[in-house]
This record gives C-alpha cells, sequence and structure tokens, in this order.
C-alpha cells in the first residue's frame, strides 16, 4: 500500500531548498570569477592567484551543489513530496513536474559540465555550462518563482507554506 504523500516538505528538504536556492544564485550571480578565469588562460595564458582562487570559489560552491542535489534526490524518493494542489490543472501539473525534472537535470548537469571545462578543459562542457544551460536555470528560477502568485490568483491555492512553514 502506497504511504499518503506529505502536506509539506521536510526540515531536511526545506534545508536543503533554500541553501541550494541561495548557493545557486551565488554561483549565476557571481559567475564573473570564472569568466575572467577563462579569458586568462585561454590560448595557454595564465591566470592570476586571485583569478584562480575566485574560479576555485566557484568551482568548489557547483561541486557541493551536486552534492546537495544528489543527497535532495535521495530524501524526495525517501520522504516523498506533496500531491499538486487539487485545484491545479492537469496541464499545470505536468509542466510543474517537468520543471521539477529539469531542475533535477540541471542541479547534476550543471557541476558535471562545469567540472568539465574547469578541470578538463573541455569547450563544448564549458559552452553548455555557461550557455544554454545557465539560461534554462535562469528561466526555469523565473518560472517557480513566478507559480507562488500564480497559484494563490488563479487556483486560490497558497502552496509558498510547504517549503516554510509547513502550515497550509
Amino acid at each position: 500500500m502506497k504511504n499518503a504523500s506529505p502536506m509539506a516538505y521536510s526540515l531536511a528538504q526545506k534545508l536543503l531548498h533554500w541553501g541550494m536556492a541561495l548557493m545557486i544564485f551565488y554561483n549565476l550571480i557571481f559567475s564573473d570569477s570564472m569568466e575572467e578565469w577563462g579569458r586568462a588562460t585561454r590560448n595557454g595564458g595564465v591566470a592570476t592567484p586571485e583569478q584562480v582562487s575566485a574560479a576555485n570559489i566557484h568551482a568548489y560552491v557547483g561541486i557541493a551543489l551536486l552534492v546537495l542535489a544528489l543527497l535532495r534526490v535521495i530524501l524526495r524518493v525517501v520522504q516523498g513530496a506533496p500531491e499538486a494542489p487539487a485545484d491545479e490543472p492537469p496541464l499545470f501539473q505536468l509542466a510543474a513536474k517537468l520543471a521539477h525534472g529539469a531542475f533535477y537535470l540541471l542541479f547534476i548537469l550543471m557541476p558535471f559540465t562545469g567540472i568539465g571545462r574547469y578541470y578538463f578543459g573541455n569547450e563544448t562542457a564549458g559552452f553548455l555550462h555557461a550557455g544554454p544551460f545557465k539560461i534554462v536555470l535562469w528561466a526555469l528560477i523565473v518560472v517557480h518563482i513566478a507559480a507562488i502568485p500564480i497559484h494563490r490568483l488563479l487556483w486560490k491555492s497558497n502552496i509558498m507554506p510547504r517549503m516554510t512553514s509547513g502550515r497550509p
């Protein structure tokens, strides 16, 4: 028999969500250090110690995000996730599932492509990491945040507490 879905995310899931959100914003907003390192090392150049240090921070945050994402997947499998609000149309429920799946995929692909570029010099991985993957991640973040007032206005469902207080 299948267990009932939780009404809210667990404390561990909430901490991972918000911690990862801060780390992701940090790496997205402060990616200039990695770009400076890339410009300095292109065509056999040498980066300054400051550029290497700043790039390392970006890389370490990305690797930490990969580890946390894998932990998050495990928690989601073990602890489950709240069901979509009952009033949400099936098409939007599907869109939410696809968006969350895309998030998890990017949580894994972004660090691996970053590792591929930074540690192994793979230009294709670097292009994917800093180009299409980054754009898609920003778009998903915008849609993810926009879903909160949309749920509230269109379907009168308050989904925010599921990831904050846990109270409906």
